[in-house]
């Protein structure tokens, strides 16, 4: 991941083919505001872990290290959008997102989707941070 400068932003590019065919960034800042978008749990080598835990622990901490290029860390964030294939394991997930956020306590929303790209993802995490 990078920061760069784009139309007046500074944007996390992680430069994966992802980002110039959907045309998105990891995470953007403008202002004293910082909006992470939805993160599945991929790992660098591009598999992805074997637990929905596993894949939760990893997005957080793709999305940490983007909240934290552009100056924010995790007591930033104020709300969170949690993604998940199967909404039993809602209880699981909801304890990793503990495990980060336990001091800040952002507002949460999880809800069940049918699927997330790409399919072999099962819990996708999206923030957003205000800096102090």
């Amino acid at each position: 991941m990078r920061v760069i400068e784009l139309d007046g932003k500074q944007v996390v590019t992680t430069d994966t083919k992802w980002e110039s065919l959907v045309g998105y960034s990891r995470a953007v800042k403008r202002g004293n505001q910082i909006m992470v978008t939805g993160t599945v749990g991929v790992n660098e080598d591009g598999t992805f872990p074997k637990t929905t835990i596993e894949q939760a622990r990893r997005s957080l901490d793709i999305i940490v290290s983007a909240l934290e290029m552009l100056g924010g860390n995790r007591n930033d964030v104020v709300r969170t959008v949690i993604y998940l294939t199967k909404i039993d394991d809602w209880e699981d997930v909801g304890k990793v997102h503990a495990e980060y956020f336990s001091e800040s306590r952002p507002a949460t929303t999880i809800v069940e989707v049918s699927r997330l790209v790409p399919l072999n993802a099962w819990v996708e995490i999206e923030v957003d941070a205000v800096l102090v």
